[in-house]
Order: C-alpha cells, then sequence, then structure tokens
C-alpha cells in the first residue's frame, strides 16, 4: 500500500480547505492508498512563506510518503516556476504527483512525460537566465563598470608590523577588519617575497 500525503491550499481566511481535502481523501480511498499526513495553507498564492507546503516538502525529503495528493496544480504552487521548481524535487525523491482538477498522474507514462517536458522547460529557463546573467556581465565590462566586489585595500606593511609584534591571526584579522585567510595570505606571500621598507 502507498503512503499518500494530502495538500490543501485556501487563498482567503473565510474559506476552508476542508471541500479540497474531502475530495482528496475520497481519491485516496479509492487508489488504495494509506493517507499518513494532511498538511494545509491558509494563505494568499504569491506569498513565499507557505508553513503546510514547507513541512510538506521536509517530510517528502525524509521518505515520509511515496505520493502527494494536491486538488489542483496552482493549490501547490505560487508561480510557474515555483511549481516546476516543487514538482522537480518530488522527481528527484522518486514520489508521485496527482492532481485531481488537471488529472495529472506522473505514476503512468503520460504523466512521467509531462514531467520530462517540465524539467526541459525548467531546464532551458534556467539555461535562458543564465545567459542572460553573462550578457549583463559583458555589458558592464564593456562599459568598464566593475563587477562584484569592490577589492579590499589592505595596509599590508601594516598587518606584517602587527604580526612582528607578536599578535595573532585573530587579533590582527581584527583590528584591518579582514579574515584569517586574508592575513595567512598576506603573511605567505610577504615569506615569499621578502617585504622591503622604503627610506
Amino acid at each position: 500500500m502507498k503512503r499518500c500525503a494530502i495538500y490543501g491550499r485556501v487563498s482567503c481566511v473565510d474559506q476552508h480547505p476542508e471541500t479540497q481535502i474531502l475530495d482528496l481523501r475520497h481519491m485516496a480511498r479509492q487508489r488504495g492508498y494509506e493517507i499518513v499526513r494532511e498538511y494545509t495553507d491558509k494563505i494568499t498564492g504569491t506569498k513565499a512563506k507557505r508553513p503546510g507546503l514547507d513541512e510538506l516538502l521536509r517530510d517528502a525529503r525524509r521518505g515520509q510518503f511515496d505520493v502527494v495528493l494536491v486538488w489542483a496544480c496552482d493549490r501547490l504552487a505560487r508561480s510557474v516556476r515555483h511549481f516546476l521548481e516543487v514538482l522537480d524535487e518530488l522527481n528527484h525523491l522518486n514520489i508521485e504527483f496527482i492532481s485531481f482538477r488537471e488529472n495529472l498522474d506522473t505514476s503512468g507514462p503520460l504523466g512521467r512525460a509531462v514531467v520530462v517536458i517540465i524539467g526541459a522547460v525548467a531546464e532551458l529557463e534556467r539555461n535562458l537566465i543564465i545567459e542572460r546573467v553573462r550578457a549583463g556581465m559583458r555589458r558592464a565590462r564593456l562599459e568598464g563598470r566593475h563587477i562584484g566586489r569592490q577589492p579590499l585595500i589592505i595596509d599590508r606593511a601594516a598587518v606584517l608590523q602587527e604580526r612582528t609584534h607578536g599578535r595573532s591571526l585573530s587579533q590582527i584579522a581584527q583590528t584591518f577588519r579582514i579574515s584569517r585567510a586574508s592575513v595567512s595570505r598576506i603573511l605567505k606571500e610577504a615569506k615569499e617575497v621578502p617585504y622591503v621598507e622604503c627610506a
């Protein structure tokens, strides 16, 4: 017997997810699934924070069920992109996804084909985003704009002097507001290329 989780969401406080949950319980009984947990959210679809969905995904990663039942695809995610991400994660966890309204079932061949198509669309979107970022960086370089963090300006002579006075890496790092790794790097470079103080 497959273990299933039920997820329902309503947009307004005056609505109740029970209408969705009843349909999903009936579907679970028809298919012979054991309902291990029901998750609900009473929140607008565009809101990023969803305690019920977050908990469902945490339990999915722990392998607590084999199937997720939702009343409709738009109940699950706040956007098409978010839906693709959730579906992709469930697919990687080998958890089947079934939508009551759209009659989408990833356990069958058609449903698996839909997941493959959705995965391809998600990958295409990721690649397009990467390409747009790279194009933006190329343009910024051509315009002479700096990309990334500003380089740290460190008084290397002062760092070396502090070390000769017996101060620890942590103390020096705190004084100059840099990392211990940066202090180590400066000291290492100083050993490789001896520091000569100008008169």
